[in-house]
């Protein structure tokens, strides 16, 4: 199927069913609206084939590109792989380009579409962590939303992996995996402090911000044998549970402290690597 062919909203359903997913199901979905071809109803075709298939539907709503500002002149973490502004009149004059995190805020661009219009088009539940929220539609939204704190930013994935729940690409690769990153900061890895703007003139430091994910395709091999796979139109589906890919992941950096890092030294993938050995000190 090319391009230039349209996929309706009904065939999404269908492709859905087809790897197994039903009103019982509880998704995380990281989604390309572009991997399906030309899509009849865009990117809302998508949503509601989602919400209308699985119990619950959940997605990353970051708001970085709104909220986040550089850390300020003289405080450095280690391995923490961030900027510091060069002056405080540096610093104050992004705190005022921020933005405080409001529920009505939008997603992200870089996170997708979907995630944007779930957002618009479908009563949600939204956390308000002020870099890193989830949205989530359906039966379990609430409860998994809730799971996230200040301090643990990726608790609505622990929340899935305890109903059973399931990990679902739909045109994207590993790289856009965010469970991945739950494997490595169960093991002090990625773990970093960053920083957002939470009232006027005032900022917060944000712990257990994960880090870099560009060699996080490097699993999949590794998780083939428990990934089920269906095309609908262009797009490639993929859907694996939580728990394998914490478990998968969790063995390949046991067995190695740099598994799935590059080796780049102005990379945050090092600066991962320095807090996973601490942890073996």
């Amino acid at each position: 199927m090319n391009g230039d062919v349209k996929v309706t909203e009904d065939e999404i359903a269908e492709g859905l069913g087809r790897l197994g997913l039903d009103s019982t199901s509880s998704v995380l979905v990281h989604a390309s609206l572009r991997s399906f071809g030309r899509v009849a109803g865009g990117a809302e075709a998508v949503c509601r084939a989602l919400v209308g298939t699985c119990g619950t539907v959940m997605m990353i709503s970051g708001t970085w590109d709104l909220t986040g500002v550089p850390a300020p002149p003289g405080l450095v973490r280690p391995h923490n792989a961030y900027y510091n502004a060069d002056t405080w009149a540096a610093f104050d004059d992004a705190l005022e380009s921020a933005v405080p995190f409001m529920s009505d805020l939008p997603v992200d661009r870089w996170l997708g579409r979907v995630s944007e219009t779930l957002r618009l088009s479908f009563a949600h539940e939204r956390s308000t962590h002020p870099l890193f929220s989830f949205l989530a539609v359906g039966t379990h939204a609430r409860q998994l939303i809730e799971a996230q704190r200040l301090e643990w930013p990726l608790g609505p994935i622990d929340a899935l992996a305890e109903l059973g729940g399931h990990v679902l690409l739909l045109g994207v690769d590993h790289t856009s995996n965010t469970t991945i990153h739950l494997a490595e900061q169960h093991l002090g890895r990625s773990r970093f402090y960053r920083y957002a703007k939470v009232a006027p003139g005032a900022w917060a430091e944000l712990p257990n911000v994960s880090g870099e994910s560009h060699r996080f395709d490097e699993i999949e091999p590794e998780l083939r044998p428990v990934t089920t796979e269906v095309r609908i139109g262009d797009c490639r589906a993929r859907l694996i549970a939580v728990e394998d890919v914490l478990t998968c992941a969790t063995r390949l950096i046991v067995n190695d402290p740099a598994a799935l890092l590059c080796s780049d030294a102005d990379c945050r993938c090092g600066a991962a690597l320095q807090q996973r050995l601490a942890t073996l000190t």
